[in-house]
């Protein structure tokens, strides 16, 4: 069965074999035709006016000369480029048929989970480098997903583990006698049952904003008002800790084009980032700014900082430093994830800034201003 298939669908080569026989044929037979049909009466025709007689002698010695000519001349070019013509179809299919197979070859790889396997240029032309390479990028985005994949069900295992240890702890003390439903181990059990709740939510949102503008409900929005209805909401917290919070806005409005809950959802989670690493009677401002078509909005604090080693990382999921997002805190590692997604997905950006650990963070988030509704945001 395999066989026959095989026999029902040639390779690449012999494909490309059997399209160069084909068009050396049509050749073969169009050069017989003109030869031994359209060919002679033509030339009879201008033997004709040339003075020749009809029927003469001299009319089958020109035709017969004419003829001889015709074959050896046609003939011996024809067989010289089906000769020339197999040998380049039979190199270049070749060619052909070692980077196919290779790239057939890595592909298989890949698809077993070797994603350190990468395609070497193909030299046939523009085409096959652009495979090449667009091949070894798509293999090493995959490596590095794979990896962040890994280390994201580590890092979930590792969050759902430390609270279902306390509460399982909890439960067995009690059970055992040694402890009793005393106010302190309700506290206790209602404080990890919230961090695993809160945890859960976390997760959601995240998947939900990484579903990115097609989940989004997008509207003329006037972030200034976002931004003070923000503040405000979060104000209570603030003032419990004793860290002061002040907005500086570079303009009574600031209309964009984007989804009004998840831009508050973007500031609460950076603002709660920032309540948590402030330290008790330090300061957090926003200041928003406009800088040509982009608005910037600043959320600065005075507390822990991040070191340079974890900047580039600050917005990754579930990541965190000793200094700058210790467990320690409250946090559950997905606030800044979820404010980058949401960010991306209104064609903005965000990024973080710090001097070191001491000396605060600085985060900045920029939106395209006065985009139109009709306008398509970047996905």
């Amino acid at each position: 069965m395999i066989a026959a298939r095989w026999r029902r669908r040639p390779g690449l080569g012999m494909r490309l074999l059997i399209a160069q026989t084909t068009v050396l044929l049509a050749g073969a037979v169009t050069t017989w035709v003109v030869a031994t049909i359209v060919g002679p009466p033509l030339f009879r025709e201008h033997l004709h006016r040339a003075g020749v007689p009809g029927g003469s002698a001299e009319q089958l010695h020109a035709e017969e000369a004419y003829l001889y000519a015709t074959v050896f001349s046609v003939g011996g070019a024809v067989a010289v480029s089906a000769v020339t013509a197999f040998a380049m179809t039979l190199y270049v299919s070749r060619r052909l048929q070692r980077s196919v197979t290779e790239v057939a070859g890595a592909a298989s790889a890949v698809s077993e989970g070797r994603y350190d396997v990468r395609v070497t240029p193909q030299n046939l032309g523009a085409d096959f480098d652009a495979l090449s390479g667009a091949f070894n990028r798509m293999a090493a985005q995959l490596g590095a997903i794979d990896t962040t994949r890994r280390q994201l069900f580590g890092d979930l295992a590792h969050e759902i583990r430390t609270p279902a240890a306390v509460l399982e702890a909890c439960l067995e003390a009690v059970e055992d006698g040694v402890r009793s439903l005393t106010p302190d181990t309700i506290g206790i059990l209602r404080d990890q049952t919230r961090r695993l709740v809160r945890f859960a939510a976390d997760l959601g949102a995240l998947a939900r904003a990484e579903e990115s503008a097609a989940t989004m409900s997008f509207t003329d929005v006037d972030v200034a008002e976002v931004i003070s209805r923000t503040v405000a909401a979060v104000t209570d917290r603030y003032q419990a800790k004793g860290v002061s919070l002040s907005t500086r806005l570079a303009a009574v409005r600031h209309d964009v084009w984007g989804d009004p809950q998840r831009l508050t959802q973007v500031l609460v989670n950076i603002l709660d980032n920032a309540l948590r690493h402030a330290s008790e009677g330090g300061t957090v401002d926003v200041v928003t700014d406009a800088e040509g078509p982009t608005l910037v909005i600043l959320v600065t604090d005075d507390g822990d900082g991040i070191a340079d080693a974890h900047l580039p990382h600050v917005f990754e999921r579930l990541y965190r430093a000793d200094t700058a997002r210790d467990r320690d805190h409250g946090g559950s590692g997905l606030g800044l994830a979820i404010a980058k997604a949401l960010v991306d997905a209104h064609g903005g950006h965000i990024g973080a800034a710090s001097g070191g650990p001491g000396t605060g963070t600085t985060i900045t988030i920029g939106l395209p201003l006065q985009l139109g509704a009709k306008q398509t945001l970047p996905r």
